[in-house]
């Protein structure tokens, strides 16, 4: 039997909502504490999720011997220091995206997570999902012919004064905080690096892109397209065109529990049904299996490295108005 892991939320974030279902759920997994700025604030958080312990620190909760596994949903300018805090402090850690906001803050966290010998995995919860899976597995199949585009969307309206994703200082931004899901999908779905990207951005006042727009190149001959936004409608898809089928997923990022993808072919439709699960669970039950069964994470540290790579060129590239190389070595 697997050892049941105890996991600790850094943070009283509102994405922490979405790991307390799968967390309370899973026979592989508790969900023991909860950390805050403040312990008030810790307390009424944990009282009001049931979760058995409180922190009124960061540190306090990483110095708790009894936790295993630590959820960073801090802000984004603040994942990599307390990811790096948490593996030295002998705790695995799940990180949200983005991972971090460089390329030098991404290999300091290798660095930790290959001297402590703990695990630390981005968290990018579609990957895990049996929808995403199934598209990776028809395109690999060779069902759509050799690929040409693949095109992808990911905007809200972010209306709410003072949020903390419009701030620059925080490492906001649309391209980091939604963008960077296109911008993976379309890199796993190429199993390539794009080796020229192009972007534009409008910006807002305080200088963080309320909407960008982004082209890459890979060498494959794969061209991938994608637009995210503060500013713009609900809106969220995946298309991968092939020379004999386009594959349409109309919730890539976060499908609902049974989904359905499309595959066009001339005048033809064809529809396909996929079961799914508790949404996060694929995520959390990869990050069990990565703690307590050796296997490697399903999000590697190399892919995440190369996602801040490309979102890092195509942010030159819309300051510069120039093609920019990523940079992966």
């Amino acid at each position: 039997m697997d050892k049941k892991l105890n996991w600790g939320l850094l943070s009283t974030a509102k994405i922490n909502r979405a790991l307390i279902r799968p967390l309370t759920s899973s026979k592989r997994t508790r969900l023991l504490a909860v950390a805050s700025r403040s312990l008030s604030t810790a307390e009424s958080y944990a009282r009001e999720w049931q979760i058995p312990r409180a922190h009124g620190s960061y540190e306090a909760l990483l110095a708790d011997p009894d936790i295993d596994v630590i959820y960073n949903s801090l802000p984004n300018h603040l994942h990599a220091e307390w990811s790096i805090k948490a593996l030295r402090a002998g705790k695995h850690v799940l990180c949200e995206k983005p991972i971090a906001l460089t390329l030098a803050e991404v290999d300091a966290m290798t660095q930790a997570a290959r001297e402590t010998g703990k695990v630390l995995a981005e968290a990018f919860m579609y990957r895990h999902h049996p929808q995403t899976l199934k598209v990776k597995e028809i395109v690999e199949s060779g069902a759509l012919g050799k690929l040409q585009l693949i095109k992808g969307a990911f905007t809200f309206n972010l209306n709410r004064e003072g949020d903390i994703r419009s701030k620059k200082e925080t490492g906001g931004g649309s391209i980091w905080d939604i963008g960077c899901y296109p911008i993976s999908y379309a890199r796993m779905i190429a199993g390539l690096e794009p080796i020229e990207v192009f972007g534009w951005q409008v910006t807002s006042e305080n200088g963080v892109d309320n909407s960008f727009y982004g082209q890459m190149r890979f060498e494959s001959g794969i061209h991938a397209q994608f637009d995210s936004g503060f500013k713009s409608p609900l809106r969220s898809m995946i298309e991968i065109v092939g020379t004999d089928g386009a594959l349409t997923v109309p919730a890539p990022f976060k499908p609902e529990q049974n989904s359905e993808i499309f595959i066009s072919r001339g005048d033809k439709v064809e529809k396909i049904k996929i079961k799914g699960g508790m949404l996060y669970m694929g995520e959390v039950d990869d990050m069990c299996d990565a703690v307590t069964r050796n296997k490697a994470p399903r999000v590697s540290l190399a892919d995440s490295r190369a996602n801040i790579a490309v979102i890092l060129a195509l942010v030159e590239s819309a300051r510069t108005g120039k093609v920019i190389s990523p940079v992966y070595s």
